[in-house]
């Protein structure tokens, strides 16, 4: 019996800067409950989760959705994680997967413009 190679999810593509193997765990950054669309919660794409706190983290963390239960960090997580602001890391995320437009921000390397 074969098994399937296992992926490294924090390898980022050879276009992107290699993620440090220390940043594998969850960084509270918000981006994944703020940028992607969530249809469990009927949240759009680029609006942050009505359950984010201020502080980044769930608000109902222990009741959350199968989709939110079964996120895992990846090498994303390490590419907008350090950015100073959930704004900014948003804007990263979704230009990382070419959806920025669909929202109306643009990732200018550093600055966030609003179309």
């Amino acid at each position: 019996m074969t098994t399937a190679p296992t992926t490294d999810l924090f390898a980022a593509p050879a276009e992107f800067a290699p993620r440090s193997a220390w940043s594998r765990d969850c960084s509270g950054c918000g981006a994944c409950c703020a940028a992607p669309d969530i249809s469990a919660l009927a949240k759009p794409l680029g609006v942050r989760c009505a359950f984010l706190e201020p502080d980044c983290r769930c608000g109902r963390y222990d009741t959350r959705p199968s989709t939110c239960r079964e996120y895992r960090p990846d090498w994303v997580c390490g590419e907008v994680a350090p950015l100073p602001t959930l704004e900014a890391r948003v804007a990263r995320f979704l230009s990382i997967y070419g959806l920025d437009a669909e929202v109306g921000t643009v990732w200018n390397g550093g600055e966030v413009s609003t179309l």
